[in-house]
């Protein structure tokens, strides 16, 4: 009898391609779904304020700061209530209402309504339901497939929004030259709701979580995540470096949304194909994600991308609207944020999932997502007052300097000391090393996999 497999070569235990597997391929069409449309409502919705409202700097950093503000406010409840709940349900209701909260847009314009006010309830409608999709996809693929194939998932799904990051940004600009802002909102709406189509279909073997005896605490819950992450020195690492990251990149999107069209006097189709230049370089760095840290190590492919993505941000306040190689520059630089900020993000999300029990995952990426983007709405506020204040070059410069923080932090951290095997999770959810064996033992190591970068 012939082992299972293409004319029978693949040996017998070993698990099939992951794309034969229908509730992957379901899960990775609408993640890739809904990435390509949150990537097209991230540029059209700025730019309808921007271009269709006359937004101001403070308007906008405004704007910016009430879709961020639901990662602050919600993501640790987000996170206890999906450990508890299938995954499938709480994507497809998401995207669902988000595609409802932005079809509404083009309803208030039609009605003679449409403003700041309509634009804001549609921008934190979004913001809530992001929350919730983006923990919920997060967890669904440690429950959907082995341990040994999260990185090839990995890949596949940051492939996909890397692939969104071409079209979206792209078709955003490109939409907005055409039509009117409220009639480019509807691509957003279109693809949320394909989205929510593509989960709707997966069935099958979900492993959900076993429910603890007893009724649900959400904040007993919403601690253990905590602590868990606290505990853990490689998360705690992960929760301040990206704290650092979110923060003053959100501050310097604000002031680069407002420098492609008035500092640099680009139309919205070149600031769409800037943007969208990010895609190509993600595309890269999914694919070298799925190599470099092997070879490598973990810790050496974080630090030195994060330190190129950072870095080439420096050239955008060099650029001039008179100079003809403005718009190649902005391809390159961008090109290459996205290739080396993807291979950190694909790097980041593998070592998280590794070192976290399944059960415990939907609360650990709450926890990080907290941590990490919790500062997003402060950052995106403290983007728009430095516009108005000191200028769009200087604030640029300035906020581009500060996402060196992010990496300088990395080199000093356990993160950079990760070797080229991936960390194995802490065999109960709040093992702490100091308090059962201490931390050079080898019992202590075959137990925990813990430290990590001792395992390369």
């Amino acid at each position: 009898m012939k082992a299972a497999g293409s004319n029978g070569r693949r040996a017998a235990g070993t698990p099939p391609p992951l794309w034969r597997d229908a509730d992957f391929r379901r899960l990775w069409v609408g993640q890739a779904a809904s990435q390509f449309g949150a990537q097209a409502t991230q540029v059209i919705l700025p730019l309808v304020a921007v271009v269709s409202l006359d937004a101001g700097a403070g308007q906008l950093g405004f704007l910016r700061a009430v879709e961020q503000a639901p990662i602050l406010l919600l993501s640790l409840f987000a996170g206890a209530w999906v450990d508890r709940r299938r995954t499938r349900t709480v994507m497809v209701a998401a995207d669902l209402g988000r595609a409802l909260a932005l079809a509404a847009i083009p309803a208030t314009y039609v009605l003679g309504l449409l403003g700041m006010p309509a634009l804001l309830v549609a921008a934190l409608l979004v913001g809530v339901l992001s929350v919730y999709f983006d923990v919920a996809y997060q967890a669904s693929l440690v429950r959907l497939v082995d341990r040994d194939r999260l990185m090839q998932g990995n890949s596949a799904l940051e492939g996909s929004r890397s692939a969104a990051q071409i079209g979206g940004p792209a078709l955003g600009g490109m939409l907005m030259s055409l039509f009117s802002g409220p009639v480019a909102v509807v691509t957003g709406a279109f693809f949320f709701a394909l989205s929510s189509a593509s989960v709707h279909r997966i069935r099958g073997h979900e492993r959900v979580p076993e429910p603890a005896a007893g009724p649900a605490r959400t904040g007993p819950q919403i601690l253990e995540g905590l602590r868990f992450v606290a505990g853990n020195p490689a998360l705690r690492a992960v929760g301040v470096a990206s704290a650092l990251f979110q923060f003053w990149f959100a501050a310097l999107m604000t002031v680069y949304l407002l420098y492609l069209p008035r500092g640099l006097h680009l139309s919205p189709t070149a600031i769409g194909l800037a943007l969208a230049a990010m895609g190509p370089g993600a595309v890269a760095g999914s694919l070298l994600a799925a190599r470099l840290p092997g070879r490598f190590g973990y810790g050496k492919v974080l630090v030195s991308s994060a330190v190129v993505a950072d870095g080439v941000m420096l050239g955008v306040p060099a650029l001039h609207s008179s100079s003809f190689i403005t718009l190649p520059a902005l391809l390159v630089i961008n090109f290459l944020f996205g290739t080396f900020g993807q291979l950190v993000n694909v790097t980041v999300m593998a070592v998280r999932q590794g070192l976290t029990p399944v059960r415990i995952q939907g609360r650990v990426v709450a926890t990080i997502n907290f941590a990490g983007m919790g500062l997003t709405p402060i950052g995106s506020v403290l983007g728009g007052y430095l516009a108005g204040s000191w200028g769009l070059r200087t604030s640029l410069l300035a906020t581009a300097v500060a996402l060196s923080l992010s990496p300088l932090f990395m080199a000093f951290s356990p993160l950079a000391r990760l070797g080229r095997r991936l960390p194995l999770p802490y065999g109960t959810p709040l093992q702490a090393p100091r308090r059962f064996t201490p931390a050079g033992s080898g019992t202590h190591r075959a137990r925990t996999g813990w430290p990590p970068w001792r395992r390369g």
